[in-house]
């Protein structure tokens, strides 16, 4: 049965797994979680299960569909995605709903289903990345006609993010920097592209609009609770959860602090899975993300062309730094930031773009695995004697 299950999937069969196991993982977690925010609105928390795993299932045949798209096509569907991105991204800055004192979403008309187009952002720059870096490799020192084309769409998307989601676009200009090492671009040039990324951050955290908020989540993080106690409240309950829990945990469903915790089902669901699962659980989680790397690294490595290790190492990278990153503010190693945990967060959009990005990274694992299939088709045939 499951043999026959995963001969239709392609591609790394470590990373199914993974995939698999982390969604089950996040219909628990989530459903634990939405408890208060089922009571908030007066629903029941199946309500919000049904619909988590409706995403889920839907992310999972998009990352099924994008697996079998041969990746050589997301190149020229990364430039189609780099166009319509940036007035996308303009629109959502000017006219975007604000949740939690942010522009960073678009309401979907029809279905009604809030965008958060930082997404979409994040897929169309690693992709263009990987495209451009490609392209450009026999004059890649030239600064005209490869640094300064690549250098202008990392900065014009950072600056766009940043001015409503910050630690989105750190960490999407983190990933660029390490592509465009991967790409062979100079160091003094990526020496340049840091420091004009540095100017930009200052610009965005003392000049931008959410200025107040950026320095007071800084100064919370380096004073603690010492400041102002109702600033730190979200990291204080999310350590409280995680000291709570010990090694083994409460037991799924347990979990006391989703009750006083905001967004328990997102941005702070590590901390509930803590709490939960305990130490132990926490251990696994982290090592299936290190696993995930592990794997993507392995594509890299294997990937005869530079586009396809370029993609995977781009989008493998993403996921894994945004996990760390949610991992990291739950357990105070960082200021408290918006970024969900990869396909274990409630979130719609997360998901579904995820999907996409690990699809992606299948297809470049699927072509590698048929192009040995192929080569080993060929020995075999030139070894066969002939017939006299």
């Amino acid at each position: 049965m499951v043999d026959r299950i995963f001969s239709k999937l392609k591609g790394d069969r470590w990373i199914w797994i993974i995939v698999i196991i982390l969604s089950i993982w996040s219909m628990l977690a989530v459903y634990s979680s939405v408890g208060t925010l089922a009571y908030r609105n007066s629903k029941g928390s199946e309500v919000y299960l049904i619909k988590h795993t409706s995403m889920i299932v839907g992310g999972f045949a998009l990352m099924y569909f994008s697996h079998l798209l041969d990746y050589r096509y997301y190149a020229g569907i990364s430039k189609i995605l780099m166009i319509v991105t940036i007035p996308i991204l303009l629109y959502t800055l000017v006219f975007g709903e604000t949740i939690n004192d942010a522009n960073r979403w678009v309401t979907i008309p029809v279905i009604n289903q809030t965008f958060q187009t930082s997404d979409l952002a994040k897929l169309a720059l690693i992709t263009f990345l990987a495209r451009m870096l490609t392209r450009k490799q026999s004059n890649i020192k030239d600064v005209k006609k490869s640094f300064i084309p690549v250098m202008g769409s990392v900065c014009i998307i950072f600056v766009l993010i940043a001015w409503a989601n910050l630690s989105t676009a750190l960490m999407l200009f983190g990933v660029s920097i390490l592509l465009l090492i991967i790409g062979r671009i100079s160091l003094k040039q990526i020496a340049l592209v840091c420091v004009g990324g540095g100017l930009l951050l200052l610009l965005v955290v003392f000049v931008g609009p959410r200025r107040e908020t950026y320095i007071s989540r800084v100064n919370t993080y380096m004073n603690g609770g010492d400041a102002d106690p109702d600033k730190s409240y979200q990291a204080d309950h999310s350590k409280i959860a995680i000291a709570t829990g010990g090694f083994f945990g409460k037991g799924p469903g347990n979990s006391t602090e989703r009750n006083v915790l905001p967004h328990p089902y997102s941005d702070f669901i590590f901390a509930i899975i803590v709490e939960e699962y305990g130490a132990l659980g926490a251990i696994v989680l982290v090592s299936l993300y290190i696993v995930f790397m592990y794997r993507c690294i392995r594509i890299v490595t294997q990937s005869p062309k530079a586009f396809g290790a370029l993609l995977a190492a781009g989008l493998g990278f993403s996921l894994t730094i945004q996990a760390l990153a949610n991992m990291a503010v739950a357990v105070g190693l960082g200021p408290v930031t918006g970024v969900p945990l990869p396909l274990v967060s409630m979130g719609g959009t997360s998901i579904l773009f995820t999907s996409v990005a690990l699809g992606i990274i299948l297809s470049v694992s699927r072509n590698i695995e048929e192009a040995k299939l192929e080569s080993n088709k060929k020995v075999i045939v030139g070894e066969i004697p002939a017939i006299s």
